[in-house]
């Protein structure tokens, strides 16, 4: 017998692609009277290779659907934006944003003002139900970073909401020695501390205000990369407990 709150997930999960009952029914080779009686709770023996091919339709895992409280799959999705111009910034994140809303996410952006500022006028009337915040109160250290991210999803998650996504400004690249070195390390970690949390976070980097060498530890931090509207696997991405065990990170 399944969960009760598989039909909660699977009916969110779907409402994220903008997918009927009928396309995930054509998708998952379910059908759509199952599909209507698991999502309403109706039904609650559902066969394992029913919920298997729901998953695998929608793209999320089956802990994502069926998963207990105290599970810890990998929902985790990190990917990271290099850009040379505003105009490169907008062009990646309003989309990402503009799917999300679609998708039903809750939408966070952790940003400076001026950046803050480019997202409003590229978004218009739809920044309207995304929540924006100031990096220099999220990010006054690694430690603070990581314990405000933590309690946000926590809270968010509490309300009901079932997918975070955010846009997550880097900007340290003005630190050197051993504080720039802790951002560093910080980038690989919230891929271990994140991993069972329902959320996409992508990390911008202004590739002018970053030396090449830190730039280059930032994108091994992430499993994806994003071009345009795009994102991708990032062929060069690492174990993140090989980054935070090695002696030095540049």
């Amino acid at each position: 017998m399944a969960p009760p709150h598989v039909g909660a997930s699977l009916r969110t999960a779907r409402a994220r692609l903008g997918w009927t009952r009928e396309a995930l029914a054509f998708h998952s080779g379910v059908s759509w009277a199952a599909i209507a009686q698991i999502e309403s709770g109706r039904r609650t023996d559902i066969r394992v290779s029913s919920l298997v091919a729901l998953a695998n339709a929608l793209g999320v895992t089956l802990d994502y659907l069926v998963g207990s409280p105290g599970s810890a799959p990998w929902l985790f999705d990190h990917r990271a934006l290099v850009y040379d111009s505003d105009a490169a910034f907008t062009e990646a994140t309003v989309p990402f944003l503009l799917e999300g809303a679609q998708q039903s996410d809750y939408l966070l952006v952790v940003a400076s003002e001026p950046k803050i500022a480019l997202l409003r006028r590229g978004l218009g009337e739809a920044a309207a139900p995304i929540e924006f915040a100031d990096w220099a109160d999220w990010y006054r250290s690694p430690r603070a970073a990581l314990d405000r991210y933590q309690e946000y999803m926590t809270r968010t998650r509490e309300r009901g909401e079932k997918w975070i996504r955010v846009v997550a400004e880097a900007d340290w690249g003005h630190e050197s020695g051993s504080t720039l070195d802790a951002w560093n390390r910080y980038e690989a970690l919230v891929n271990l501390v994140f991993a069972p949390w329902p959320v996409t976070i992508m990390c911008t980097y202004d590739e002018h205000a970053f030396p090449k060498a830190d730039l280059a530890h930032a994108l091994r931090c992430h499993p994806a990369l994003v071009h345009g509207e795009e994102a991708t696997v990032n062929p060069k991405y690492c174990d993140p407990g090989d980054l935070l065990l090695a002696p030095g990170t540049r």
